[in-house]
């Protein structure tokens, strides 16, 4: 069984505080992606993409070839899917009348 290791990323703005940032775990080649986080006022400027750039290069660097991630649907879909995500399952009436969709993407 492989081991799952833990990975991060942040983004620091030019006086050193943290503007976005990343958690995620590798296991065998999969990178499972738990948070991807941008601060409000920064959203839709591309420090997203950067980050998930910077943390799916990093999953590439340990070996991995696809990536899993989860996210609601008032959440980030959009930015996933433009990012070449798609959508494996739905599970529905999480939370409530929500959906959460589990999302995959080739490395």
């Amino acid at each position: 069984m492989q081991e799952r290791l833990p990975l991060a990323a942040q983004i620091k703005n030019e006086l050193g505080e943290i503007i976005a940032g990343a958690s995620a775990r590798t296991f065998g080649d999969w990178l499972l992606l738990d948070i991807l986080w941008v601060s409000e006022r920064l959203r839709g400027q591309d420090v997203g993409t950067q980050l998930l750039n910077k943390i799916e290069t990093a999953a590439r660097k340990r070996g991995c070839k696809k990536c899993l991630l989860d996210t609601l649907n008032f959440q980030a879909m959009p930015f996933y899917k433009k990012h070449g995500y798609v959508t494996q399952w739905v599970q529905e009436g999480y939370p409530k009348e929500g959906c959460k969709y589990f999302m995959v993407k080739e490395l």
